[in-house]
């Protein structure tokens, strides 16, 4: 059931001073549509449970489009400290008034993939002349500034349909040159990454393949780790009429074809 502080949510931009624009507002309304299920679900990722309220990412994302834009908000919330608070603060934020040095103070304090993956989507990719951020971040000491780093490949391969061969073919370098990674969440979004670079054309799939089969063959159980978790998506990916890039035969629409 709807706050009755939160009634007037429903026209977009809003400021501090109105119904439910405070951030003592905003947090109790977290609270009260937070359960232990979720709350589980975040500390398991490695949240303390101090941090951690327990809202779905499906209930925040509504949130924030009831919210609208609002950088001071957003400022706000980040600083509580809360999970939720973090990724609602995100989702609310004002691109006009972001620059590399705020998301540099932002990716310091993440330490979940959710929150880099959020920052990385609903932020990064929307800022102008971001992919240096790719290239200073692949080999980063600090886990989800490498992690960003493949993020960012990913959903840059996905959103822009003009990406040209050559620059997909310097990621390709990246994968290929710091992929041995043993951390978990980094390694998964290499293997994202390569995956995302097949989708985009036949020609990417086979350049993907190949690099996916070297990791196989190699001696290092990273690589090799991230070249089968990569493969299995791979080598299934078939076209459709409906879409622009390929997709795995193994879904609805790729066994329809």
């Amino acid at each position: 059931m709807e706050d009755k502080m939160f009634t007037g949510f429903g026209t977009g931009n809003f400021s501090e001073t109105e119904a439910g624009g405070t951030k003592k507002e905003t947090i109790e309304y977290l609270y009260k549509i937070s359960s232990d299920k979720f709350k589980n679900n975040v500390v398991k990722m490695g949240i303390p449970e101090e941090n951690s309220i327990g809202v779905s990412t499906k209930d925040i994302r509504k949130l924030a489009k009831k919210i609208g834009v609002s950088q001071s908000l957003s400022n706000e919330l980040w600083a509580t400290g809360y999970h939720e608070a973090k990724l609602l603060s995100v989702l609310i934020a004002d691109i006009s008034m972001i620059n590399f040095a705020y998301i540099d103070r932002l990716m310091k304090d993440v330490a979940s993939w959710d929150l880099c993956d959020h920052i990385c989507k609903n932020l990064i990719v929307k800022m102008p002349n971001y992919e240096h951020l790719i290239f200073e971040w692949c080999d980063d000491s600090r886990t989800y500034y490498k992690r960003a780093a493949y993020c960012l490949i990913a959903t840059t391969v996905v959103h822009n349909k003009n990406l040209a061969t050559e620059t997909i073919d310097k990621y390709l370098y990246l994968i290929k040159s710091y992929a041995d990674e043993d951390r978990p969440h980094v390694k998964k979004a290499i293997s994202w990454a390569l995956r995302e670079i097949g989708k985009k054309d036949f020609c990417c799939q086979e350049k993907a393949i190949i690099l996916a089969h070297e990791f196989c063959e190699s001696s290092s159980r990273n690589l090799a780790w991230i070249g089968k978790d990569a493969l299995r998506e791979l080598e299934t990916l078939v076209s459709v009429k409906e879409r622009s890039r390929l997709i795995t035969s193994n879904s609805k629409m790729g066994k329809q074809d």
